[in-house]
């Protein structure tokens, strides 16, 4: 390995370590901000390989007739 290549790594591992001491030390709120976030990505995750899509299954619930107006947007 170059020097260079040493001293990227040495960097990665300082980053790495100061974030890690950070998170540890009490900085978890930026981590419970992202907890939401991380819950909606996995449930978009799951919806997408599990085939279910809502707007689909909406749209095949009846005709623009039969349901109340102002439900739903309109159809296109």
């Amino acid at each position: 390995m170059t020097s260079r290549q040493v001293m990227i790594v040495v960097l990665l591992a300082a980053v790495l370590a100061w974030s890690t001491v950070m998170t540890v030390l009490g900085q978890l709120a930026a981590v419970a901000a992202l907890l939401p976030s991380l819950g909606l990505l996995i449930q978009q995750i799951v919806s997408a390989l599990s085939g279910t899509n809502t707007r689909t299954s909406a749209a095949a619930a009846g005709s623009p007739a039969e349901r109340p107006a102002g439900s739903e947007e309109p159809s296109r």
